[in-house]
């Protein structure tokens, strides 16, 4: 008697449409502006994100970052100390990840894996001074710059209805090589 009911509900949840259960329907092909359109719209409402490198061992290490403002190429900047772990494991294993999300407003996600190159460029370095920095004796000394280029951008944005293929739970994601 179960295995009929089961059947039969499995089947009327799989048929309705134009309810919740709807998710059941195949993800369609995601559209390469509007997945960039809600990319930026993450990114640019998140004031830190996560840097994620791979260590010595073979370990990723993740810290919270405070990036540049992001541009249009998606190109991503950090300023860090000279001295810092994570500039030794750029420097060993260039690939990384970066990850924004907004977990209070539950809007969604931005992950993108790149490239990182630790750019030791005083006079760059001076361009991109944040202000707070005054109050760093040295900080020309101190700091250096990360640059990440981006290779792939995965993203998760509600409001632009880019949500997990129900299925394989992938989410949306476009390759910017």
């Amino acid at each position: 008697m179960k295995k009929p009911f089961v059947l039969i509900a499995f089947a009327l949840l799989v048929t309705v449409s134009g309810s919740g259960f709807s998710v059941l329907k195949a993800q369609s092909p995601v559209n390469r502006d509007t997945l960039i359109l809600a990319a930026h719209e993450i990114i640019n409402e998140t004031t830190y994100c996560g840097l994620v490198t791979v260590d010595s061992l073979g370990q990723p290490q993740i810290r919270t970052m405070n990036p540049f403002p992001v541009k249009e190429d998606f190109v991503i900047w950090f300023a860090t100390a000279r001295t810092s772990r994570k500039v030794r494991e750029i420097k060993n294993n260039p690939k990384v990840c970066v990850y924004f999300a907004d977990h209070i407003n539950a809007k969604g996600y931005v992950k993108i894996n790149g490239t990182a190159t630790v750019i030791d460029d005083k006079e760059l370095l001076v361009r991109m001074k944040r202000d707070y920095w005054n109050g760093i004796p040295g900080w020309q000394d101190i700091f250096v710059l990360i640059k990440i280029v981006p290779g792939s951008i995965e993203t998760i944005n509600y409001k632009h209805g880019l949500n997990n293929n129900p299925v394989t739970f992938k989410a949306p994601v476009i390759s910017v090589q």
